[in-house]
């Protein structure tokens, strides 16, 4: 999730960079009027005090919020488990993938639950050196 956040972050601020290197648009942009730092500093700063002061005001929305966000961090781990497998499937050497699924389905741990019920849970192996 917070490569997510910088991403979206580093890909804004190429945005708002990119403008420099057209003059047409560096030209309307020199006629419109501009915000000064002390202005977007002092409005980041109330924004940061109204967060925390509707945490303490209503803890229910940022416990809330905090559950959303590890929702979607989970998810976003999980997305790119899923990419990662396709792409190791695509490109990895055939006999590595092999190699580390033979080992991978092999060992195995136990976990008993709270239900006194038997788990096996699957032990990651390091990848294989090429």
């Amino acid at each position: 999730m917070w490569f997510l956040i910088k991403g979206a972050f580093w890909f804004s601020l190429v945005l708002v960079m990119l403008p420099i290197f057209d003059q047409d648009a560096t030209d309307r942009l020199s006629q419109e009027k501009g915000v000064e730092l002390t202005d977007a500093l002092g409005a980041a700063a109330g924004v940061i005090s109204y967060a925390t002061d509707l945490c303490t005001e209503k803890p229910d929305v940022c416990a809330k919020s905090a559950e959303t966000f590890t929702t979607l961090g989970t998810r976003a781990r999980e997305g790119a488990r899923v990419a990662y497998t396709y792409l190791d499937t695509q490109f990895a050497d055939e006999a590595a993938t092999k190699k580390a699924d033979t080992v991978l389905t092999g060992t195995v741990a136990t976990k008993v639950d709270a239900k006194n019920e038997i788990r096996n849970i699957p032990i990651p192996v390091p990848r294989p050196k090429a």
